[in-house]
């Protein structure tokens, strides 16, 4: 593959990237998770921007909507991109109204954004269904994984208007690429923040980043880090199939833990307190590894998608 993305590419990055630094930032998204809230205003001015749509407006618009979700995620945005950027137009041809969460219909812990959302799009083996969502329909649940999440009652989860054969699995290949491409997104950032750290942190009269294990360590997360984000943008150029959708899944989410910790770790006290950015990006990582069965499910399917189901 081609690993350079196109000029028109590189133009929506810049320009979202522009907008995100008015009103995107860890202060921001710190501020945002203090009320437990949704940060409707980023919401606002991502739509008003035309960006909720570029997944429907060209040819390569999956890819645009993975390189959207990847800026969003990497500057702590606290909305519901992926699910309403890259999957629900992925998945519908349209943008559905938003916020959008996404769940299976079996779920019974907490679900991303859920708690604020309009619509619904749920997981039910080989179909999909969108429901549009009610007051008293979510719980809304605290959390500390920079996320505002929500408890669906389990008669919502069984309603919704199907969409049709193969539905299914085309959810599921969308949410694997979105969880990938917000998890490189919040990785980047991490090691952005620890990098950044480790170079005026000094010990022994030098600054710690100049130690080779450091380094050594460091290194080794952004190749992580890089190699989740070429397979989450190969599977979004590609149109989400099955088996790359489920490799980059499986990739980014098992990155991300090797990140989160070492990230902390090399933070030392500091990387645990609410002062330091890190948790802003960091705490999010857990939080993706669960979703859609963990890293073991992502597994699964690669192996499924490849080999077939036994």
């Amino acid at each position: 593959m081609n690993f350079e993305v196109g000029e028109d590419q590189r133009a929506i990055v810049d320009a979202v990237e522009t907008l995100l630094a008015r009103h995107a930032g860890a202060a921001r998204a710190i501020e945002v998770a203090a009320k437990g809230a949704y940060d409707e205003a980023l919401d606002a001015a991502l739509a008003d921007a035309g960006f909720a749509e570029l997944a429907t407006a060209t040819a390569t618009g999956l890819l645009d909507a993975a390189l959207l979700v990847e800026a969003v995620a990497r500057a702590g945005g606290v909305v519901a991109i992926g699910a309403g950027a890259l999957i629900a137009p992925g998945l519908t041809g349209r943008v559905l109204a938003g916020p959008v969460a996404v769940a299976t219909s079996e779920s019974t812990g907490p679900v991303r954004f859920a708690a604020d959302a309009r619509t619904l799009l749920i997981h039910d083996g080989e179909i999909a269904r969108v429901a549009a969502l009610r007051p008293g329909d979510v719980a809304p649940l605290r959390s500390n994984f920079g996320f505002p999440m929500g408890r669906i009652a389990p008669a919502v989860l069984q309603r919704g208007d199907a969409l049709g054969p193969g539905s299914g699995a085309r959810l599921a290949a969308l949410w694997r690429v979105a969880l990938a491409t917000e998890a490189v997104g919040a990785m980047r950032a991490s090691l952005d923040v620890t990098v950044d750290y480790a170079k005026r942190r000094r010990q022994f009269g030098r600054a710690i980043g100049s130690f080779q294990a450091v380094q050594h360590r460091l290194a080794e997360c952004f190749v992580q880090a890089e190699g989740a984000r070429w397979l989450a943008l190969e599977a979004a150029w590609a149109d989400a199939p099955a088996e790359a959708a489920a490799t980059a899944a499986a990739h980014a989410l098992a990155a991300a833990g090797r990140v989160f910790e070492e990230t902390h770790q090399l933070s030392g006290a500091m990387g645990y307190t609410r002062e330091h950015d890190l948790h802003v990006f960091s705490m999010r990582l857990p939080a993706l590894r669960l979703e859609f069965g963990g890293v073991a499910a992502q597994r699964r399917a690669v192996a499924a998608a490849r080999w077939g189901k036994s």
